[in-house]
């Protein structure tokens, strides 16, 4: 598939097991971020849209799907991932051609959301309540039930397998689905809910609406009829959610980005130090909310490391995101802008370790250069705001102190790495650092068995592993009082 653009951009959303244009017909032009030319568009879903999608997830969630066995649910994901597996160079494309990230790195995502729906699915008989020893007199148990009909509003950097990180989960709950792709990145979205209805799941299950999210994400989270929802996206964003939500009581998932730091201390092997770092900062051209945006370097290692890392980004390739380069364009033509932005003003206030030629850069497409700086002003945006781009901040420390208040020195919280051959060293760090995911010589390590979220501004609650699936269900507790001997029952 690489190199062949020939593929179906869906043109409808999916609402209650058929394919529909948005109801005033309006649309939402979408584009090839490597070329910056138009791949068509999706419609612009309403509050009218919305209407429809959680009336058809609330009949579903009613109806059939709630008399379908957990192994009934089970057997129906296992066959969506199969499904998945089997159109995967397709969806891949998909994904590449709309936002960037390169064809080899989006196939393994494919891969990947296959396994989270296999994960999920055999979870799905396995959500258990307890039994409470209360007295004699009584037998009084829980049990996880269902929360409803859920909302899903997931953002443009990894667009297909953001969606399945919540929707698989919540499916395995015994929940209905709405789900809302960011306005950039529809198409996979769609296509998940076409695959997913070929493969057996009952109409009205899973739904997605396109659309901005001002408009149809914003219904969303307004909507009487949803009992939870799982957003990832801006701080600025989940904030207005949760006032929203706030209206209805309802129930929030929220990854609200980060500004990580990578931490390398002068034990640590540096050669895998400077690998790892690299990959952690420019992985999807620095478009990940657990990116290493902010690199701590010992005084001892810092001069050897920064050159080395520089030696290795000139090795990284750039380029159309089909040909599988190291780093693809950014997403949009406005995220584009907000980085060079940032990039700019950056030039003024900090000294510039490194940057990619510019003649390296394609000539179409949203390219923006890996760029490092030494930022000493710790107040400045550089250190303090999540820029989402290839932009890192490098800062430099004499001890463990000092490394732990610069890593500490953000208001988000979400992930952080700690390179070093100290054990003690590594777990004494780890137990102060304030975030939701330490890794220790390595960065994205765990899996989609381990939880993920953050702390702080970076939000609340999680996705992935057992954790992620709680957050659909809630716990009902039955009590039921008995006579109160044998005798006294046979009396009756």
């Amino acid at each position: 598939m690489a190199g062949n653009t020939s593929v179906r951009f869906p043109d409808r959303m999916f609402v209650d097991g058929d394919s529909v244009f948005a109801s005033d017909r309006h649309r939402t032009p979408c584009f090839d971020p490597s070329t910056g030319e138009s791949v068509g568009g999706a419609p612009r879903g309403s509050a009218a849209d919305v209407d429809r999608a959680v009336d058809a997830a609330t009949r579903a969630f009613y109806g059939e799907w709630r008399r379908w066995s957990p192994h009934d649910r089970a057997v129906v994901l296992l066959r969506l991932a199969t499904t998945i597996d089997e159109h995967r160079d397709e969806i891949a494309a998909l994904d590449t051609i709309n936002m960037g990230r390169p064809y080899d790195r989006t196939l393994d995502d494919i891969r990947m959301a296959a396994e989270v729906f296999r994960y999920n699915a055999g979870a799905a008989d396995k959500l258990e309540g307890t039994s409470v020893p209360i007295s004699s007199e009584f037998v009084d148990f829980t049990e996880l039930v269902p929360l409803g009909p859920t909302a899903h509003i997931v953002p443009w950097n990894f667009p297909f397998g953001m969606a399945v990180r919540s929707v698989a989960p919540a499916l395995a709950a015994g929940c209905t689905v709405v789900l809302k792709p960011a306005e950039q990145t529809p198409f996979s979205a769609i296509r998940l809910a076409e695959l997913a209805h070929e493969a057996g799941l009952p109409s009205g299950v899973l739904n997605v609406v396109t659309g901005m999210g001002a408009e149809a994400g914003a219904a969303f989270v307004g909507h009487h009829g949803i009992r939870g929802i799982s957003f990832t996206g801006s701080r600025a964003t989940g904030q207005l959610i949760m006032q929203t939500a706030a209206g209805r009581v309802t129930p929030l998932v929220l990854e609200l980005g980060g500004k990580n730091p990578l931490v390398v201390f002068p034990d640590a092997n540096l050669p895998d130090a400077i690998s790892q770092s690299v990959e952690a900062a420019f992985d999807n051209t620095g478009q990940v909310c657990s990116a290493a945006s902010r690199i701590l370097l010992h005084d001892a290692i810092a001069n050897e490391f920064i050159d080395r890392f520089a030696e290795r980004c000139d090795g990284l390739t750039i380029g159309g995101a089909m040909q599988s380069p190291d780093l693809g364009p950014l997403a949009h033509a406005s995220h584009f802008e907000k980085v060079s932005g940032y990039v700019d003003r950056a030039k003024k206030a900090h000294r510039l370790l490194y940057e990619r030629a510019v003649h390296d850069m394609p000539d179409h497409g949203w390219f923006s250069p890996p760029a490092v700086f030494e930022v000493e002003d710790y107040s400045s945006e550089l250190w303090r705001d999540e820029v989402f781009g290839p932009v890192v901040a490098v800062a430099r420390f004499s001890n463990e102190k000092e490394a732990l208040r610069l890593a500490n020195d953000t208001e988000y919280g979400l992930v952080a790495g700690v390179f070093t051959s100290d054990v003690s060293r590594a777990y004494r760090f780890a137990r102060s650092l304030e975030t939701g995911s330490v890794w220790i010589n390595g960065w994205s390590l765990g899996g989609f068995q381990a939880p993920t979220g953050g702390i702080k501004q970076s939000g609340f609650g999680k996705e992935r592993g057992m954790a992620g699936l709680s957050h659909y269900t809630s716990i009902r507790n039955v009590a039921v009082r008995l006579v109160e001997s044998i005798d006294d029952a046979e009396k009756e």
